[in-house]
């Protein structure tokens, strides 16, 4: 690639980085069905000519705001770990939750939640989203090795995990990300004795 397709790149993303800020404003104004390309393009201040040139319409903007984000949330997840590490949950710290730094970073977007009329799919997406990362990244074991139901224990994790996290959201953040993970990994630590990461070897 070339510095002219370089800068082209960059061009692109910047202004497609714009649209979708500006449809999370509009989200917290007004409410998604509410929401026309005039407004995308007024809010973003650009023209309607410019936002055909990216997308097809704003199902089209809303569909790759949520995937974007969504695949973000997976890949922060495994940043701490490599491929086939095991790690014991009293050596958890704060480096070990990348996944809460993504969100409170990305809080923006994650806030939606909040509303009603949001993005399409956040709702369900985002607990979903999670469930997937213990299904498919994590190996557990329980405290003393006690057997039990594996697909509703990540079941039971995750969705716990998506509970409290969101409710921070809900509550504006109002516990400290470092005090948020304390008590995160002291309920981590009632019912897991380790586990082993298997996700994605990240670069």
């Amino acid at each position: 690639m070339n510095d002219e397709q370089i800068l082209k790149s960059q061009q692109r993303n910047r202004t497609e980085e714009h649209l979708k800020s500006a449809l999370i404003q509009l989200i917290k104004k007004k409410g998604y069905h509410a929401i026309s390309v005039k407004d995308i393009v007024d809010q973003a201040g650009y023209n309607r000519s410019t936002f055909y040139l990216h997308y097809q319409d704003k199902f089209v903007l809303a569909e790759e705001l949520l995937n974007t984000k969504l695949e973000g949330l997976r890949l922060a997840v495994g940043k701490p770990y490599s491929h086939g590490q095991k790690v014991n949950t009293n050596k958890l710290n704060f480096e070990s939750f990348q996944i809460v730094d993504y969100v409170y970073e990305n809080r923006d977007f994650f806030e939606l939640i909040r509303y009603d009329d949001t993005l399409p799919g956040l709702h369900t997406g985002f607990p979903q989203t999670i469930l997937k990362i213990y299904e498919e990244q994590f190996i557990f074991e329980t405290i003393n090795d006690m057997p039990v139901n594996m697909e509703y224990f990540k079941y039971y994790t995750a969705y716990g995990f998506f509970g409290i996290l969101n409710n921070w959201i809900l509550s504006g953040f109002r516990e400290s990300r470092d005090m948020f993970i304390k008590n995160v990994i002291d309920l981590s630590k009632t019912h897991i004795h380790s586990f082993h990461y298997v996700g994605d070897k990240l670069d």
